[in-house]
């Protein structure tokens, strides 16, 4: 190997490396906050996006708004989502979306040789977040009948009623919290977490 090539190599090893460890620490500040539908991944997102406001102005039940200036510059006036007080309605027409012109958000194509049924649901449905229940809080987990939550959910098979119980199939559920939003005790017993939070819940 010549100088020129081992240096070549050096320089995207290193490169890599740096991308690798600013991609790792935008999505551990990602754990805090949820993207609107069909969002690519953080970095990505991050550098496409241009704060025009423009999702958050299309969202006609007003879950989207703008991240504060306090969570940092990097971050500051890109959109989120409060689903942990509304939930997202999953609009047939994806109006967010739609008025994104720069990619941030962004709606994948279901090829013509990619029809399986998890790629159909990626297509369909965006993963927004995780929602799981807490079975200590919910009404139905301690006797009292409660279904507060049952048809609050507009995704097939994502949330269902075993033995007049809520539970949720994460492999579906897209993150929406709808349920949260209908769930009619204090501490609500549906939480929402980032995608990125791993087991760091925000909810």
């Amino acid at each position: 190997m010549d100088r020129r090539e081992f240096f070549r190599r050096s320089a995207g090893k290193a490169a890599r490396t740096v991308t690798e460890h600013v991609n790792n620490k935008v999505q551990q500040n990602a754990a805090h906050w949820i993207r609107p539908p069909f969002a690519i991944d953080e970095l990505d997102f991050l550098l496409a996006c241009t704060r025009c406001k423009a999702c958050t102005e299309a969202c006609s039940y007003n879950v989207i708004f703008p991240l504060p200036a306090r969570r940092g510059v990097q971050v500051a006036a890109t959109p989120v989502m409060d689903l942990l007080n509304r939930g997202c309605h999953l609009c047939e027409d994806w109006p967010c979306v739609q008025a994104c012109d720069t990619g941030a958000l962004k709606r994948p194509e279901l090829e013509a040789d990619e029809d399986s049924e998890a790629e159909t649901q990626a297509v369909l449905w965006p993963k927004l977040a995780r929602v799981t229940i807490d079975e200590k809080t919910c009404l139905p987990y301690a006797g009292p009948e409660c279904g507060a939550c049952r048809g609050s959910c507009p995704v097939p098979q994502a949330l269902l009623w075993k033995s007049e119980k809520p539970t949720i199939d994460e492999t579906v559920c897209t993150g929406c919290g709808l349920c949260r939003e209908a769930c009619i005790i204090e501490p609500k017993a549906i939480r929402v977490q980032s995608k990125y939070a791993g087991e760091q819940g925000i909810g």
